[in-house]
């Protein structure tokens, strides 16, 4: 049996019998929590254009290009490729583009070189940071940021340096 297929079905079917059993009024509850999500999404539509702005401005400004230029350096020193320093940047910002970058990565070196896994491992281990704080700061009213962005990216590059030590003492 694939449980996999009958999960979420059977998540849905326990909370509905659940509050039912509670005496719940689940329809109603549901039609309600589709409300607040409604309008939790058009309060974070300015925060996700916003950051959409950011991303495009720093891609489209040759920022991006001007900080690989200067870590290729001290990157190929410590034996780091440099093809991987634009996905170590786009991926706190955006998953999407973190996500196309990566697929170009494995489209052009291959899913088991080096380069490949180490992207991937990336991706995995790093998260949208920007996004996420842009995204559910927003949508709660939360103005004031600072610690969490300073802890969520430096969450970020212990991840991209913890990609970097086990990919190359696993797959070297």
């Amino acid at each position: 049996m694939n449980i996999s297929i009958w999960i979420i079905p059977i998540l849905i079917a326990f909370v509905l019998v659940y509050g039912t059993l509670k005496r719940v009024p689940t329809y109603e509850s549901f039609v309600e929590g589709g409300k607040e999500g409604l309008s939790i999404a058009i309060s974070i539509v300015p925060y996700l254009i916003g950051m959409m702005v950011a991303i495009s401005v720093f891609r489209a400004s040759g920022a991006m290009a001007f900080v690989s230029d200067m870590l290729k350096a001290p990157l190929d020193m410590i034996g780091v490729p440099t093809e991987i320093v634009p996905l170590a940047l786009i991926r706190p910002i955006s998953g999407t583009g973190a996500l196309a970058m990566t697929t170009d990565i494995i489209r052009t070196y291959g899913p088991d070189s080096f380069i490949g896994r180490l992207a991937s491992t990336m991706q995995g281990s790093t998260d949208t940071t920007l996004y996420i704080l842009t995204v559910y700061f927003g949508a709660v009213g939360i103005k004031r940021m600072g610690n969490a962005l300073k802890v969520g990216l430096l969450a970020d590059l212990v991840g991209i340096i913890a990609a970097i030590v086990f990919v190359t003492i696993v797959f070297g």
